[in-house]
């Protein structure tokens, strides 16, 4: 089975051409498989690029555990890449179909080549039903939460998939692995949870990390700097147009007037490689 690997701002997954590829029998273990650091290829988990009935491509996503998400802001963007790269859709302008719905792209191209991906993320989802999560609030915005023997204030949003954002003065490895593995697997978020952990640099800018559901940490989560941007500007703690530092690299974010949420960052191609099956 033919694969490409690629990232955006260090959000690296395993891409399989299902335009061309039959996908795996057994999507969980190859993603599983494939994703290992060691013994496969090394990947934050596997997104196959299908055929679409509404759209250009259908993006499908896995994480490193087998799970699946329902979206993925870095992969979204990469899938963009591919899609216009490898001739499936010649178009500038693309839609997407997601577990979230049909998403838009513009791709910035150069050499027939596009290198950076703008996508209309859509509306936060705000409702605590939805996001799901069982914390008050429709949506929980400061709200207490107890977990790995802290107290803390988080801010709940959904960005097809559930996030909670703590603020806090200094990112550090304890709060990620001491404190992301608790929050994500807390009895206040049924579907689990993936766990920003913000430092506000100033009302346009933010450093962040993130522990994402069934990844662990990654370099880069682009549904999480989205969710953040809105939890920070319903906390009163920054402005609409933010540009947030990940450990991968920089993805610029707006939450526009319209209720849309907007994220710019690179889609790189890394290697090609054929993987064994059956």
């Amino acid at each position: 089975m033919r694969f490409t690997k690629m990232h955006g701002a260090g959000n690296d997954y395993v891409y399989v051409n299902c335009f061309d590829e039959q996908p795996p029998a057994d999507i969980t273990a190859t993603a599983i498989a494939m994703s290992d650091r060691h013994k496969g290829i090394g990947a934050d988990g596997l997104i196959l690029i299908c055929p679409s009935e509404q759209a250009d491509a259908r993006m499908r996503m896995f994480n490193a555990d087998g799970s699946e998400s329902e979206m993925c802001g870095n992969g979204i963007r990469c899938v963009a890449k591919y899609v216009y790269d490898h001739g499936i859709c010649s178009q500038e302008n693309l839609k997407i179909e997601t577990g979230n719905g049909v998403l838009d792209l513009q791709l910035e191209v150069s050499g027939s080549i596009a290198h950076r991906v703008r996508v209309n993320m859509g509306r936060p989802i705000l409702k605590s039903s939805d996001i799901p999560t069982s914390l008050a609030g429709d949506p929980p915005v400061n709200v207490p939460l107890h977990v790995a023997g802290r107290d803390l204030m988080v801010t709940c949003v959904s960005m097809g998939n559930p996030h909670c954002i703590t603020f806090i003065d200094e990112l550090s490895d304890e709060w990620v692995y001491g404190v992301g593995p608790e929050i994500e697997n807390h009895p206040a978020f049924p579907n689990r949870v993936n766990a920003e952990f913000i430092q506000v640099v100033s009302p346009t800018e933010i450093n962040m990390r993130v522990w994402e559901r069934g990844s662990g940490e990654t370099q880069a989560c682009g549904t999480g700097a989205c969710a953040s941007l809105v939890a920070g500007v319903l906390a009163g703690l920054t402005e609409r147009r933010v540009l947030c530092h990940l450990l991968g690299g920089d993805l610029e974010l707006e939450w526009s007037e319209t209720d849309e949420v907007f994220m710019t960052g690179e889609a790189v191609e890394v290697f090609h490689g054929k993987w064994p099956v059956g």
